[in-house]
């Protein structure tokens, strides 16, 4: 039924500050938080957005933060198994003349959900509903969504898009002041684990040890690359 405890069915904001409203210090500007939703999977942010449109908050803002792997549909780039991160920002940069025809069309994706949202027609979204509009509006998806976090209510996003602190700063998040909801918050140990690890491959090492050795075997700061390189034979 219609949520009779505050003033988000009717409309109308009651004289009272909720309690996920606050001041901000420097204005009288009112500050409400956003939620970020966590979960350990992308599989998993499907089963939540699927719940919402259920709820009476299926017509909240709301934004999916998710990697390339993903969203792209560039043709060539999703296309490939390499990095499609390198690739996209390849593009992005114009390094070999080429630009994305896909990254200048994103307005059409972000304004389609803001028009939505003006005529109270919007609803609860997946990975896939945005993919398949980009398609068909010829628009990133990546970077769609992560404009649509600017007026969005509701973020969701892995894990380690809120625990990394290298993804939060790619990705622009601010946490100070929001609302932080983390699903099956006992996988949160592996995940900041994996946050703090760096796997290599022996043939990684091979090859920085033999750098390491024209470093030091050129006299080229061997203050520096000989303890470099004691760690690689060590390894």
């Amino acid at each position: 039924g219609p949520c009779t405890e505050c003033f988000c069915s009717s409309g109308k904001k009651t004289d009272k500050n909720t309690s996920n409203t606050k001041k901000k210090e420097n204005g009288d500007q009112s500050f409400i938080p956003k939620i970020f939703f966590g979960t350990r999977t992308h599989k998993q942010i499907s089963q939540i957005t699927r719940e919402l449109k259920r709820t009476a908050y299926s017509t909240v803002p709301m934004t999916i933060l998710s990697s390339r792997d993903y969203t792209c549909i560039h043709p060539v780039v999703s296309s490939s198994v390499g990095n499609r991160n390198e690739m996209c920002v390849e593009l992005l940069e114009g390094k070999h003349g080429k630009s994305c025809l896909y990254y200048h069309g994103v307005h059409k994706l972000s304004e389609h959900h803001a028009i939505q949202s003006a005529h109270r027609m919007y609803h609860a979204w997946d990975i896939e509903d945005l993919v398949s509009l980009g398609k068909k509006l010829h628009a990133c998806a990546y970077f769609a969504a992560r404009e649509l976090m600017v007026g969005a209510d509701i973020v969701f996003c892995p894990y380690n898009y809120l625990l990394d602190p290298q993804i939060r700063e790619s990705m622009e998040i601010n946490l100070k002041g929001q609302v932080v909801i983390l699903d099956e918050a006992h996988n949160i140990e592996d995940c900041a684990r994996e946050s703090v690890s760096y796997g290599v491959t022996e043939s990684q090492l091979r090859a920085t040890r033999e750098e390491l050795d024209f470093m030091v075997n050129n006299n080229i700061r061997q203050k520096d690359h000989e303890p470099l390189r004691a760690v690689c034979c060590s390894l």
